[in-house]
């Protein structure tokens, strides 16, 4: 079976997002003042080629512990739908 997953990884809500911060500042400078604490993070999809659900999902996960994210400074969420 085929699953697709659609992955977000995003910094840690306790650390600074320089990235996010140039936005929100730029926000302004667009008299969009109404935008505020803008939080950049990465979308990433991938396809997975397993015999169940939980066998994608375990793959997945572990995919993102040990290469798609750094648990020191992100967190991630995925969804896995059959492709």
């Amino acid at each position: 079976m085929k699953f697709t997953a659609s992955i977000n990884v995003m910094p840690h809500k306790a650390l600074l997002d320089p990235q996010g911060k140039a936005v929100t500042h730029s926000m302004k400078n667009l008299n969009l003042e109404q935008i505020q604490n803008v939080r950049i993070g990465r979308h990433i999809t991938l396809e997975v080629e397993a015999g169940d659900e939980n066998t994608a999902r375990e793959a997945v996960d572990t995919a993102c512990k040990k290469l798609l994210s750094n648990p020191i400074m992100e967190s991630y969420d995925f969804k896995l739908e059959q492709a």
